[in-house]
Protein backbone atom coordinates (compact mmCIF):
# COMPACT_ATOMS: atom_id res chain seq x y z
CA UNK A 1 0.00 0.00 0.00
CA UNK A 2 3.06 2.48 0.55
CA UNK A 3 4.04 2.28 -2.65
CA UNK A 4 1.12 3.03 -4.22
CA UNK A 5 0.36 5.97 -1.58
CA UNK A 6 3.53 7.87 -2.88
CA UNK A 7 2.06 7.27 -6.66
CA UNK A 8 -1.30 9.46 -6.54
CA UNK A 9 -1.95 8.78 -10.48
CA UNK A 10 -2.18 5.03 -9.69
CA UNK A 11 -4.61 5.56 -7.18
CA UNK A 12 -8.01 5.87 -8.98
CA UNK A 13 -6.45 2.42 -11.31
CA UNK A 14 -5.75 0.95 -7.47
CA UNK A 15 -9.19 1.27 -6.43
CA UNK A 16 -11.17 -0.08 -9.95
CA UNK A 17 -8.65 -2.85 -9.80
CA UNK A 18 -10.23 -3.52 -5.72
CA UNK A 19 -13.47 -3.29 -6.91
CA UNK A 20 -13.03 -5.25 -9.86
CA UNK A 21 -11.04 -8.29 -8.28
CA UNK A 22 -13.60 -7.83 -4.89
CA UNK A 23 -15.18 -11.13 -4.35
CA UNK A 24 -18.93 -10.60 -4.93
CA UNK A 25 -20.94 -9.71 -1.98
CA UNK A 26 -18.13 -8.31 0.00
CA UNK A 27 -20.21 -5.23 1.53
CA UNK A 28 -22.18 -7.96 3.30
CA UNK A 29 -19.01 -9.98 5.08
CA UNK A 30 -17.05 -7.99 7.71
CA UNK A 31 -14.51 -6.49 7.43
CA UNK A 32 -16.13 -4.72 4.73
CA UNK A 33 -13.21 -4.23 2.35
CA UNK A 34 -13.23 -5.57 -0.99
CA UNK A 35 -10.69 -7.96 -1.11
CA UNK A 36 -9.90 -10.52 -4.06
CA UNK A 37 -11.13 -14.43 -3.51
CA UNK A 38 -7.98 -15.79 -1.48
CA UNK A 39 -7.82 -18.77 -3.67
CA UNK A 40 -7.05 -16.45 -7.13
CA UNK A 41 -4.31 -14.66 -4.98
CA UNK A 42 -2.57 -17.91 -4.29
CA UNK A 43 -3.49 -18.94 -7.82
CA UNK A 44 -2.04 -15.41 -9.19
CA UNK A 45 1.14 -16.38 -6.52
CA UNK A 46 2.19 -19.41 -8.64
CA UNK A 47 1.91 -18.17 -12.24
CA UNK A 48 3.90 -14.96 -11.28
CA UNK A 49 5.99 -16.60 -9.05
CA UNK A 50 6.04 -19.83 -9.12
CA UNK A 51 6.23 -22.04 -6.07
CA UNK A 52 2.89 -22.72 -3.17
CA UNK A 53 1.51 -19.21 -3.50
CA UNK A 54 2.33 -19.03 0.39
CA UNK A 55 5.08 -17.10 -0.12
CA UNK A 56 3.10 -13.66 1.32
CA UNK A 57 1.99 -10.60 -0.37
CA UNK A 58 4.06 -9.70 -3.74
CA UNK A 59 6.66 -7.05 -3.89
CA UNK A 60 5.45 -3.42 -3.89
CA UNK A 61 7.45 -2.58 -7.35
CA UNK A 62 5.92 -5.44 -9.04
CA UNK A 63 2.21 -4.26 -7.30
CA UNK A 64 3.44 -0.72 -8.86
CA UNK A 65 3.94 -2.35 -12.39
CA UNK A 66 0.76 -4.42 -12.64
CA UNK A 67 -1.29 -1.17 -11.70
CA UNK A 68 0.70 0.93 -14.67
CA UNK A 69 -0.37 -2.24 -16.93
CA UNK A 70 -3.70 -1.90 -15.77
CA UNK A 71 -3.46 1.60 -16.33
CA UNK A 72 -2.19 1.28 -20.01
CA UNK A 73 -3.87 -1.47 -21.14
CA UNK A 74 -6.97 0.19 -22.52
CA UNK A 75 -4.66 2.25 -24.46
CA UNK A 76 -3.35 -0.49 -25.66
CA UNK A 77 -5.60 -2.67 -27.11
CA UNK A 78 -7.29 -0.28 -29.17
Amino acid sequence: MAAVALRPTLWPTALRQAVVLAEPGWWRRAPHIPRPDPAYLRFRQVTAYGGTGDDGAPAAEDVVTYLRWCRAWPAASR
